[in-house]
């Protein structure tokens, strides 16, 4: 059994008088993929949010590699080995694309404010090895063409790849996917099946990912949480989640869908 690398335990937030997550508990194993599902509102993007500091429990708690991330900075995040995506692409648009994975080094820049200034050796060897860092993470996701291009001119989809790329490379353990489908057509969408599969399988890296697309849940998910209305419906496999009667009538609603889930489940 691999061992657990996050915990959430009881997980409550209340804004006002909305109750967004109610009693939330989950783990996830080191090296798996684990998604959440659930039709908007359902607080999928709320555990994100408390996952990543921009948010505090009401109740419960989460632990990362042991440490408690409630007491923890929202900016120490990253360091710690947690990056993440968003359904809102959030690039910096008048930077290139080299320009905006660079910005993901930057929890591991140790050179001083002076030796930068200066750019002395010890700045030109991290500078290099960033560089090299950046190559290799465009080289996986196929971003030769687009290095020196302007983050505004790209197609919607490139965008979304290079979001992906940049929180990989901050070298985390654990890579929070944030609807990473969503706006993209059928053949991106598989690219970003095969680039989850490459990133969990040749960089040995988690990923928690929320999503909508069921075809893409079923072919890179080992485990899956079917949230509504802020609470846990049913956690298990694909295959046993989707034939649960509440995920069935709370998230895929018509046969249509019914149906090609459980095609791409057996596929």
């Amino acid at each position: 059994m691999s061992e657990t690398l996050l915990f959430a335990n009881d997980l409550s937030v209340r804004f006002g008088g909305v109750l967004a997550v109610n009693h939330v508990s989950f783990d996830v194993k080191r090296g798996e993929v684990f998604t959440l599902i659930g039709p908007n509102g359902a607080g999928k993007t709320t555990v994100f949010n408390l996952i990543s500091r921009l948010y505090s429990p009401t109740t419960g708690s989460i632990a990362f590699e042991g440490r408690n991330l409630a007491e923890q900075a929202p900016h120490d995040i990253a360091r710690l080995g947690i990056a993440r995506t968003f359904q809102n692409i959030e690039l910096f648009e008048r930077a290139n694309v080299l320009q905006n994975l660079l910005i993901g080094r930057h929890t591991h820049r140790q050179t001083s404010l002076w030796s930068e200034l200066f750019f002395v050796p010890k700045t030109r060897r991290a500078e290099i090895a960033a560089r090299e860092k950046v190559e290799q993470v465009i080289d996986l996701l196929d971003l030769q063409h687009h290095r020196e291009s302007l983050v505004a001119g790209l197609p919607y989809g490139v965008r979304k790849v290079v979001e992906l790329a940049r929180a990989l490379c901050t070298e985390p353990k654990l890579l929070l996917l944030d609807e990473p489908s969503s706006g993209l057509n059928l053949e991106e969408t598989d690219d970003m099946a095969f680039w989850i599969q490459d990133i969990r399988h040749e960089l040995g890296i988690t990923v928690l990912m929320v999503e909508h697309d069921m075809a893409l849940v079923a072919k890179v998910s080992d485990r899956v949480l079917a949230m509504n209305q802020g609470e846990v419906l049913a956690t298990g496999t694909p295959h046993e989640v989707q034939q649960h009667p509440g995920v069935i009538e709370a998230y895929l609603g018509s046969t249509d869908d019914v149906a090609s889930l459980r095609r791409a489940v057996t596929a």
